[in-house]
């Protein structure tokens, strides 16, 4: 089975939600992105975004934890049924990758995937690459974060 055939382009799929919680937002931080809006609440209200917000970093973590939680349901899901998925991964890159909006400490990211296209590899017979737009909503229903992602399928 081919992803195009269990995904049509235009197709949004719905991978996962997660909860942004302020322990979370600093933990991620000071690891990865110690700038002082997303490690400390009372410096982060002199910035630009006016409360501790979750690291863009983060935001895209949190699409990759839920779509691998997603995939891994639906390979079961697809086996169950007798069918074999897609054999995908790893991506070839991504491009335009946008923080459009912060996300602040209680907020909730709904992330989703839609196939736009999927063509033949040329440099690899029997490969496909998978074109895709990688969104994360709040609970608002405004996008957070996007960007186009690529993905490789095999036989």
């Amino acid at each position: 089975m081919r992803l195009i055939e269990l995904s049509p382009p235009g197709r949004k799929v719905i991978t996962g939600t997660l909860l942004f919680t302020a322990e979370d937002i600093v933990r991620f931080a000071r690891k990865f992105d110690p700038q002082p809006f997303h490690v400390d609440a009372e410096a982060a209200k002199d910035y630009v975004f006016g409360a501790l917000c979750a690291s863009g970093w983060h935001t895209c973590a949190g699409w990759m934890k839920t779509y691998i939680a997603y995939w891994t349901k639906e390979i079961g899901r697809l086996e169950s049924e007798g069918l074999v998925a897609p054999k995908l991964g790893p991506s070839a890159g991504f491009k335009k990758l946008q923080w459009l909006k912060p996300v602040y400490a209680g907020d909730s990211i709904t992330y989703s995937v839609t196939l736009v296209e999927s063509r033949p590899l040329m440099s690899r017979p029997g490969t496909w690459i998978n074109m895709t737009v990688c969104d994360g909503d709040n609970q608002r229903g405004e996008t957070a974060m996007r960007y186009e992602g690529t993905v490789l399928e095999f036989e």
